[in-house]
């Protein structure tokens, strides 16, 4: 079965860095689209990175040029490294493909706060 499980989230002060990971099962893995998403209190699930089957990128404007998304299609992994943290980057974030597929994983906590 479809299954995506988020790791590496954390409380990190305003400039810090985090690295997360995704391991996607139960999917063509190399062939998907992959994204990361992330929901903030109150606000709605939004698509923040992408990355097509061939290593394309694409970025939201809010984190273009802090954020980076790879991907290991040995590992069925993909990867957000996030950079120059800033408090608007507080959310639960997800991976999903892209198109986002049911059902969502648990997610991976992310606070940035002094």
């Amino acid at each position: 079965q479809v299954q995506f499980v988020e790791s590496g989230g954390g409380m990190v002060q305003p400039g810090g860095s985090l690295r997360l990971a995704c391991v996607a099962s139960g999917i063509p893995f190399s062939i998907y689209a992959m994204g990361w998403y992330r929901q903030a209190p109150g606000k709605q699930r939004e698509l923040v990175a992408r990355i097509s089957f061939g290593g394309s990128t694409n970025y939201a404007d809010s984190v273009k040029g802090r954020f980076s998304i790879s991907r290991d299609n040995a590992k069925i992994t993909v990867y957000l490294q996030m950079n120059s943290l800033k408090p608007e980057d507080t959310a639960v974030y997800y991976c999903n493909a892209d198109p986002a597929r049911a059902p969502w994983g648990q997610g991976t906590q992310v606070t940035v706060s002094s």
